[in-house]
């Protein structure tokens, strides 16, 4: 039977149909953790590798060659400079790239006319530019800046606009995570740092703040009223914001993750080495990597944190104990693909009524597409 997606959002939204998301957290917990300390080890053994913007030296571009064959380049330059281990990459299928460490003024002019000679070109298609240390030093230091105003920032808004400074420390863990696990991966692949894959990781803490920012905003709403009632607790009512914000999480991260790849594709397979490739990994990685952490990560942190507030523990002490005692219904926890419902307890279960579901809806609250007015059709 296939499967109804509006369906099954719509049920995921009124409470019919719940995945125990928070309630599986240290799950999750564990998975992140081991997630970040593997990139932390990425990021000693290889280590990153940093482009010539970052490192300096000298480069040589090779336009229209008669071969693309990079081993010539490499022969070239040791036979100029024996200890020097160049990098040579192919730029767009037409054009090579060779970077080298510091070279003398002699040693640039004899490694141009070299590969001019090797590839058939003229003195014009060979291209020559010196990189110096300092620039990508300065970069690196406006970034490390960069991301520390940014999350003071972030900090301080969320604290404010939520009230509650658990969701911003939420917040801030997950976005550490997905810059942590991004910044791996991409020492796992071996691929240049340059200023665009910067540019990338610093685009991708917009995005995860703010599919975070989404679902915290759900879970405020749907908490607000926690203590005053002594049906539901917070960790239940916190798992049903993240499912009714788990289709849109979903949907937001296909459409925004489709175009990514295929610049990636463009970038990595048609046109070679470039600032497409570069930005376009740093993005789809994490992207992904955000779309996982607002989910499975910043709310079941949030709850955690929360349930360490005696105020929130009495009150769950509370509700499962009235559920103990059949005084009031009892959320029965459903496995991944099922749906909570609720189980009746002593008169109301021997008079037979059917309880209803966990986060059913108050009469006058949204209960989905369905429960619209649509409008008839003319004769």
């Amino acid at each position: 039977m296939a499967l109804n997606l509006s369906r099954w959002g719509n049920d995921l939204y009124t409470g019919r149909r719940s995945y125990g998301i928070v309630a599986r957290r240290r799950t999750w917990f564990a998975i992140s953790i081991a997630l970040s300390v593997l990139s932390a080890v990425l990021l000693v053994a290889p280590g990153l590798n940093p482009g010539i913007e970052f490192r300096g030296g000298s480069e040589f571009v090779v336009s229209n060659p008669t071969s693309l064959s990079q081993q010539t380049a490499v022969e070239v330059v040791e036979g100029i400079r024996p200890e020097e281990s160049p990098r040579v990459t192919t730029i767009g299928g037409s054009s090579l790239r060779i970077q080298t460490a510091r070279l003398t003024e002699d040693e640039v002019a004899e490694v141009r006319d070299g590969l001019v000679a090797a590839y058939g070109v003229t003195a014009d298609d060979v291209a020559t530019n010196f990189i110096g240390p300092t620039w990508g030093r300065d970069v690196s230091q406006k970034a490390l800046t960069g991301i520390a105003a940014f999350l003071v920032l972030v900090a301080v808004v969320m604290t404010i606009y939520f009230r509650n400074w658990r969701m911003a420390v939420a917040a801030l863990v997950a976005l550490f995570h997905d810059l942590l696990v991004t910044v791996g991966i991409y020492a796992a692949i071996g691929w240049e740092v340059t200023p665009a894959t910067v540019i990338g990781f610093l685009t991708i803490l917009g995005y995860s703040i703010y599919d975070t920012v989404v679902v915290f905003d759900k879970v405020r709403e749907n908490t607000a009223d926690t203590l005053e009632q002594r049906r539901f607790t917070y960790e239940e009512k916190a798992n049903l914001a993240v499912n009714q914000t788990l289709v849109r999480s979903i949907n937001t991260s296909v459409v925004a993750l489709l175009p990514v790849a295929a610049i990636l594709f463009v970038g990595a397979f048609v046109l070679g080495a470039g600032t497409l490739r570069d930005i376009a990994l740093a993005l789809f990685v994490g992207m992904l990597v955000g779309t996982y952490s607002s989910i499975f990560l910043a709310t079941p942190l949030e709850v955690a944190l929360r349930d360490r507030e005696p105020a929130i523990r009495e009150h769950t002490e509370r509700v499962l104990a009235s559920r103990a005692t059949g005084g009031l219904p009892e959320a029965t926890p459903a496995g991944a693909g099922d749906a909570v419902t609720v189980g009746g307890g002593g008169a109301r279960a021997a008079a037979g009524t059917v309880p209803p579901a966990v986060g059913a809806l108050r009469p006058g609250q949204h209960r989905g597409t369905a429960a619209q007015p649509h409008r008839k059709g003319r004769r």
